[in-house]
């Protein structure tokens, strides 16, 4: 008689917590593409590397890392883009001229939006 409830119990309440979990990080992940816009960066694209990597279960992100060269320094900016059924991923090339904006994250300059200059 224990077992018919307590068994039930315990899976429901492992499922309430799976079912939290997975919310709160469908909201992480869609708040990647919510960056706020306090500094820019411009100049000259020197590499370009992106990658494809799982944010959580079976959610990615797609990582395009950018060096700038800016008169005499050398900044690294990464674009985090949550992969979703028909996203775009930026076309940007070695050589191109950009204007990046976004704010500074631990090392590196975190992008919201990429604009091409001539």
């Amino acid at each position: 008689m224990v077992t018919a409830i307590v068994i039930p119990i315990i899976c429901l309440y492992f499922y309430w917590i799976a079912k939290r979990e997975m919310r709160a990080s469908m909201i992480e992940w869609t708040a990647l593409k919510n960056v706020s816009e306090e500094a820019i960066i411009y100049g000259e694209i020197k590499e370009v590397t992106g990658s494809k990597q799982r944010f959580s279960y079976y959610r990615f992100v797609y990582i395009l890392e950018l060096s700038i060269q800016m008169e005499q320094r050398k900044w690294v900016v990464r674009k985090i883009i949550p992969i979703e059924k028909g996203v775009t991923i930026p076309n940007v090339e070695k050589g191109d001229y950009v204007h990046v904006y976004g704010n500074w994250k631990e090392d590196y300059f975190q992008v919201s939006r990429i604009e091409k200059r001539a």
